[in-house]
Order: C-alpha cells, then sequence, then structure tokens
C-alpha cells in the first residue's frame, strides 16, 4: 500500500501529541536515533514493518568508522557489541597488480584500531536490547505507517497494526525508512542521482593468513573489492563488478569461484574456503534535494545513499542520527518545536553538505580506478605514489574515511 498524506496547513487544527515524534523505520539508524534521545525527555514511538527478529537478522556486515564507535559509545552499547565484531589495525590500498600500496596503520592515528566490522544482527540486536529498556521509547512492530496529515502544531500519522488501524499525533516525523523511503516519496522529497553499471558481490569466507587485522580495498577496472575483517579468521568481501560480470561471479562453480578469489587478493589471506552464499545487490549514488520539511526529517539511506568503496554507507546514517539527535535534544531544552522547519533546518544545514562531499569522494574514486584509460591509469598510479610520500596528505584522506574530518556530533566527545 502506498503511503498517503495529507496537507491541511490552511484549516489546520490544535493537535495534543501522543509523542513528540514518530521514527518510521526500525533499522540500525532508526534505532541509534532513538537510543541517542534517550534522556532528551521526548517521547518517541519506532514504527518497523516487520518484527524485530526479522529486521536483526540480515545477511550483511558493515565497516564502522572510529566517529561511528564513539557515538555508539556515547549512546551507550558499544562495550555490548564490542567484543562480537572484527577490529583492524592496518588497511591497505592498492591498484590491481600495481607493487605501489598505500598502508596505513594506527600510529597514523594514534588510536587502537583504525575501524571496525560487525554483522548487521549484532549491532541491531545490541541497539533494541538499550532501547527496550528506555521508559520514553515505544515500538509498534510489527506495524505499517499508512498515512500521514501534516499539520502547521504536530503530524498524524495513521498506522496499521494487524488488523487495528491507530492514530499517533506527534510534532515530528523521521523518515529512517530506507533508500525506497515512502515517507520520502509521499511528502514529495526529490531525489538526484544515478544507477551505476555495477552490482556488488557479498558473501564471507574463511582463511588461514596469520593474522585477521587488515582490511583492504583492491581496486580493479571492472571495480573496487573490499576485504573486511570478522571474528574467527573470517571476512567480509564486496567485490563490485559489471551487473552481468557480477550474476556470473555469484554464479561460478565453487572451485573455480575461489581460484578466481584467490588471484583477486593476491594470496594474502592464504587458503580460502567460502562460508555463507553470494549475494548480489545493484548500486546506487542518492542525495535528497531537502532532508527536511516542516513535521519531517530524514535520515540515512532515506536521504542519500553512496557507492559501498570504503563502507561509508551506514557510517553516514548513524552520523545523521547523532546529529539530528543533537539538534532535537537541544531544541527540547530550549523550549522550542522540535517540528518547526527553523529546527529542522540545522540538521540539514549540518549533514546535507558533509554527505554529499562523501558521496562525490566514493563516486569520483570509483570512476578513477574502474577503467583501463590509460592516462587515468597513469595518474591514479601517480596518486597511489604521492600519497606514499605525502604523510600529510594520506593522513588527512584516512581522516576523512574514518569520520574524523567534519563536525563531530558531541555524543562522540569523551568529557
Amino acid at each position: 500500500m502506498a503511503l498517503a498524506q495529507k496537507n491541511n496547513t490552511k484549516q489546520d487544527r490544535k493537535i495534543d501529541c501522543d509523542c513528540d515524534l514518530v521514527i518510521v523505520g526500525g533499522g540500525i539508524t532508526g534505532v541509534t536515533l532513538a537510543a541517542a534521545l534517550k534522556d532528551s525527555g521526548l517521547r518517541i514511538a519506532i514504527v518497523e514493518a516487520n518484527p524485530k527478529e526479522v529486521t536483526a537478522a540480515r545477511k550483511r556486515a558493515y565497516a564502522l568508522s572510529i566517529l561511528s564507535s564513539r557515538i555508539l559509545d556515547g549512546v551507550g552499547v558499544w562495550d555490548k557489541i564490542l567484543p562480537q565484531i572484527g577490529k583492524y589495525r592496518r588497511v591497505r590500498l592498492s591498484d590491481a597488480d600495481y607493487s605501489q600500496v598505500i598502508k596505513f596503520q594506527t600510529k597514523d592515528l594514534q588510536e587502537d584500531y583504525l575501524g571496525y566490522v560487525a554483522q548487521h544482527q549484532t549491532v541491531l540486536e545490541s541497539l533494541h536490547e538499550f532501547v527496550d529498556r528506555c521508559e520514553n521509547v515505544t515500538w509498534l512492530c510489527p506495524a505499517k505507517a499508512i498515512a500521514i496529515d501534516y499539520q502547521n502544531s504536530g503530524a498524524e500519522v495513521t498506522v496499521e497494526i494487524g488488523q487495528e488501524i491507530r492514530q499517533i499525533k506527534a510534532k515530528l516525523v523521521v523518515g529512517a525508512d530506507g533508500p525506497k523511503s515512502p515517507i520520502r516519496e509521499a511528502a514529495g522529497i526529490t531525489t538526484r542521482g544515478w544507477k551505476y553499471w555495477q552490482s556488488c558481490v557479498t558473501f564471507t569466507i574463511k582463511h588461514n593468513a596469520e593474522t585477521n587485522d587488515t582490511a583492504f580495498e583492491r581496486f580493479w577496472p571492472t571495480g573496487p573489492m573490499g576485504i573486511l575483517p570478522l571474528p574467527g579468521n573470517r571476512c567480509q568481501i564486496v567485490w563490485t563488478a559489471p551487473h552481468q560480470r557480477a550474476k556470473e561471479i555469484q554464479e561460478l562453480d565453487e572451485q573455480e569461484f575461489i581460484a578466481k578469489l584467490e588471484y583477486h587478493t593476491g594470496g594474502l589471506l592464504g587458503k580460502i574456503e567460502l562460508d555463507s552464499d553470494r549475494l548480489v545487490f545493484p548500486v546506487k549514488l542518492m542525495q535528497s534535494d531537502r532532508y527536511t520539511k516542516s513535521r519531517l526529517a530524514l535520515v540515512g539511506d532515506a536521504a542519500h545513499c553512496c557507492h559501498p568503496l570504503g563502507g561509508q554507507g551506514l557510517n553516514l546514517g548513524i552520523r545523521d542520527a547523532a546529529a539530528l539527535a543533537q539538534v532535537l535534544s537541544r531544541a527540547k531544552e530550549r523550549g522550542e518545536d522540535i517540528g518547526d522547519l527553523k529546527v529542522l533546518k540545522r540538521y540539514e544545514n549540518w549533514r546535507k553538505l558533509e554527505n554529499l562531499a562523501i558521496l562525490a569522494l566514493t563516486d569520483s574514486l570509483n570512476r578513477m580506478f574502474s577503467n583501463n584509460f590509460l592516462p587515468l591509469v597513469l595518474l591514479r598510479r601517480l596518486g597511489l605514489w604521492v600519497a606514499n610520500y605525502l604523510p600529510p596528505l594520506k593522513i588527512f584522506a584516512l581522516k576523512v574515511m574514518t569520520g574524523l574530518k567534519g563536525r563531530r556530533p558531541e555524543l562522540s566527545i569523551k568529557s
């Protein structure tokens, strides 16, 4: 059922709110937002279409940046997540078989780790457990938002829960409902972007390399390959290739698949064994023309999507959640209306440009490296050489990719 929207601002009526905000979408970004607002005094309802155990069971793993780890620590869930996830102290960035490799190490940032790799279920179940203890958060799950009536003084969300229809009154609606966001589409917010010529093949492997604390980003003319360490000498691999080639990779006989994988990983992982099914998903870039309207804010994939190169997608969503939580908390403290567009613009002005910069960076790198055009090959290999011999440039790039450049949410800064 398509989400309906009503706008009756000319004949507005006073709404007595059942809660302060309704978050539509119970994935990692939406639940992070609710958790980050635990001490805000705001009353929150989360509307999620699937049972929580179904939402948490998604077979994916993500790179978590240093900044994301600090945000989750500030929320109060990191101690639960950390023992269950992969950690890496080094990053190797290379261009196919070219000998020049950029090597990032923990000493470059004076950090214990350069990043983390967490399975979806680990992160979301930890957030669920935390939010279930928050007295200001109510779950409506499984439930569907089927209509929204935006008013000057609030919004009324029509929610279908089984055979029951409920009206939820709130000051603000947050769309955290993914890249095809019905909330965004019903609000008439347009997007810009494109579908790439590539798809990603994702899967996990086991290997017998002596260490498992290095993340690899290896560029090939067909597309980048990301290799991220998981606990137990396992790795999550995201292998990008043109659509038809990706489908062929997925369907290869396992022995032939392993042989090609060993070549593409340069033998750095030793003996490899496939540990999961091979899943394929297309890649796209998308940026919403606006993140906010009166009574509405978009976060995460509902607002933007980027190429998986560098593992930035989920990290941008976690930063969105922390930034919006900070803006709403400050507005609450000042007695402001959290659904007022002037308040919400503070969030949009903070996050939209920073997200656009990452979208542009990942897009440019993918286009620069995913080809055999000789002038670009020479240019990018010169760039790798220069980066290795200019430490400030190398460290700047590392800070960008770990989230340590740009404005940081207060939640991520320990007093």
